[in-house]
């Protein structure tokens, strides 16, 4: 399945649902949300996104805690988790998609290389979720693509529906 074709089935996953989506993206830089507002009709239920690049703009717009950054960093386990239920607290949507990584070609580290991505999942009335991929020094481009992808399959896991697995070119 293609992106498009991702973001066409989450659409209607969650308008089947009556839920509203929202999105927290870092590294992607609003490439999810964009993802799906390219598909007519996705008014009908996605909320809003958040662009949230600088550790301000998360601090501001989503509520992680500047100890979190400090001692877990911008791409992390715990901000991902705090971008994902900061974007349910401040939105109407039932269900968010949050990403945080480095998309390259610089700033890795050994602990952090380049191509590692964080995914934030929050469900309304449920636990946040997270899941780490590393995608690996393979551009820019594709590491954010790969990310869209994957947030998508995540979202469409979290409301039960049968997505295919990442395909890594």
């Amino acid at each position: 399945m293609s992106n498009a074709e991702l973001a066409i089935a989450l659409l209607q996953a969650c308008q089947q649902r009556g839920i509203m989506l929202a999105t927290a993206e870092s590294c992607t830089g609003g490439l999810i949300i964009a993802a799906l507002t390219d598909i007519a009709g996705s008014s009908a239920v996605v909320d809003r996104g958040f662009i949230t690049y600088s550790n301000e703009a998360k601090m501001e717009m989503l509520g992680v805690s500047a100890a979190t950054l400090d001692v877990h960093g911008a791409v992390s386990r715990e901000t991902v988790l705090e971008m994902a239920a900061g974007a349910l607290a401040q939105s109407q949507a039932s269900l968010s998609l949050a990403v945080t990584g480095i998309a390259g070609p610089s700033g890795g580290s050994a602990d952090k290389p380049v191509g590692l991505v964080w995914f934030g999942i929050a469900l309304a009335g449920q636990p946040v979720v997270a899941d780490q991929q590393l995608f690996g020094q393979k551009g820019r481009e594709f590491i954010r693509h790969e990310t869209v992808r994957h947030a998508l399959q995540l979202g469409l896991r979290a409301l039960g529906e049968v997505s295919p697995a990442s395909r890594h070119r």
